[in-house]
């Protein structure tokens, strides 16, 4: 069994990263063999309309055309991946926009507007969402943010085969907060839910990770 995860962060050692490897720990704890991939390093756009993959019996018909870095991580999920976990902080109330541009290729080119939609995608695949926000839960969903989660746990379910959501609230964002213009941050409190709320998080990814090294 093979479990890739995308992280969609910018930062390779942070909240988020750190979550994909606990899950991804976890997956190997039970035998699964782990890629994690940094979407940051890669040169990639997001899908640009052109169609290809709808065109019936157009040889690029359920799959994205385009050619660029993020080609070989799509092929590689398509044809390797038994579970796959994608990973994003939350940035101005949505995920990055690398992680967008990402789900753009992953999702739209399988999706066929058939009455009700299908999808092409050519096995069932296991997902996981995980986001990290300075966010409290409370804020979020006083915002509606688990409304956008849902949305895009919902098109993960229905092309690919199945999601779950986890979220990690209120994280800390740097390590000294004296260097930064961040007012509305109590660096106490930061550090306090750094030493005791993150490492539930993290406990909570790994158990995440074995899940769903069992259930694939």
């Amino acid at each position: 069994m093979k479990i890739i995860a995308i992280n969609a962060s910018p930062r390779k050692k942070w909240n988020t990263a750190t979550l994909l490897e606990q899950t991804l720990a976890g997956a190997a704890s039970k035998g699964a063999e782990t890629e994690l991939i940094h979407l940051y390093d890669l040169n990639f756009k997001g899908c640009v309309s052109c169609l290809a993959c709808k065109t019936v019996n157009g040889k690029s018909e359920g799959r994205c055309a385009m050619r660029d870095d993020l080609t070989p991580v799509l092929d590689k999920i398509e044809e390797q991946a038994d579970v796959l976990v994608v990973g994003s902080p939350i940035y101005l109330a949505s995920v990055t926009g690398e992680a967008r541009s990402f789900m753009e290729r992953l999702l739209f080119a399988p999706m066929v507007y058939t009455k009700p939609p299908s999808s092409r995608f050519p096995k069932k695949l296991k997902t996981a969402l995980i986001y990290t926000m300075n966010l409290s839960e409370q804020g979020s969903i006083e915002r509606q943010y688990p409304v956008q989660f849902q949305i895009i746990e919902d098109y993960f379910a229905r092309i690919l085969g199945s999601a779950e959501t986890i979220c990690a609230y209120d994280t800390c964002q740097v390590d000294d907060f004296s260097k930064m213009v961040m007012e509305y941050a109590d660096p106490a409190y930061k550090k306090q839910r750094k030493a005791e709320a993150f490492p539930e998080d993290c406990r909570r990814a790994y158990q995440l990770g074995i899940k769903l090294a069992q259930t694939s």
